[in-house]
């Protein structure tokens, strides 16, 4: 192979792993990304869209391309996934079966609760090693989710005090798919790592292109001196303490 094809097929491999990790995103995006043009983007995205590895997001919320054309934004199919790797998906769920069978649902719980338990100890120097802002913690947990192949990036919802934590790639999907209590064991972990109430709205065993936890950006602190009912202590988004006092 030539150092041209090599070249081409590393920018292929890049294109797809940014979908998964930023999807929907269109091709302006990707283009901005790379440093490469668009036109060169388009080609790469046609490609991987031919392969069955990218599909077009359907959705009127992203606004709309110039000329009033709505923008053409991508995610990755379940090909695309696949493509980072399962993490062994029918010998686990043979497992999990197995479990499921012999223990019945108490297993399973018993199973989950495990996986939540070593989520924790696993995610917690990194998360308590961010400080008490609640930004920093869940940037720092999606840096760490990343470097374990989830493909994590932490998104600002407009016009609130609130974070998304997406992961464009779950490792346990084919998994999950049979067994729920995986989602909601890893959902509870991070509810503990963070410290903040935490609520899954997508799931890619669920048919979502992404995991996503909605976080809030602020964190409750009850201050110590007053009665619980008449004054909070908030994290604002920068960190900082603010009081607000609420009516007896």
């Amino acid at each position: 192979m030539s150092a041209h094809a090599r070249d081409g097929e590393r920018t292929h491999e890049r294109i797809l792993r940014l979908i998964v990790e930023n999807g929907p995103i269109s091709a302006m995006e990707l283009a901005q990304i790379t440093v490469l043009t668009a036109a060169a983007v388009r080609r790469h995205t046609s490609s991987l869209e031919a392969e069955g590895l990218i599909t077009t997001y359907n959705s009127g919320s992203h606004g709309k391309a110039r000329r009033g054309r709505p923008s053409r934004r991508y995610v990755a199919t379940s090909s695309g996934q696949a493509d980072f790797g399962e993490s062994s998906g029918t010998i686990a769920n043979s497992a999990l079966d197995f479990i499921s069978s012999a223990m019945g649902q108490q297993g399973m719980k018993a199973y989950a609760q495990a996986r939540k338990q070593a989520l924790v100890e696993r995610y917690a120097p990194v998360v308590q090693g961010a400080g008490e802002d609640p930004r920093r913690r869940v940037q720092a947990l999606a840096r760490a989710l990343t470097q374990d192949g989830y493909a994590a990036s932490v998104r600002s919802v407009d016009g609130t005090p609130m974070l998304q934590l997406c992961q464009g790639h779950c490792p346990i999907r084919e998994v999950a798919e049979n067994h729920g209590l995986l989602c909601e064991a890893e959902t509870e972990a991070f509810h503990e790592l963070l410290g903040v109430h935490v609520q899954r709205i997508a799931t890619q065993a669920g048919g979502a292109h992404a995991c996503t936890l909605t976080v809030p950006a602020v964190r409750a602190v009850r201050d110590p001196n007053l009665p619980a009912h008449t004054r909070t202590t908030h994290l604002n988004l920068d960190g900082k303490e603010e009081n607000e006092t609420n009516a007896a």
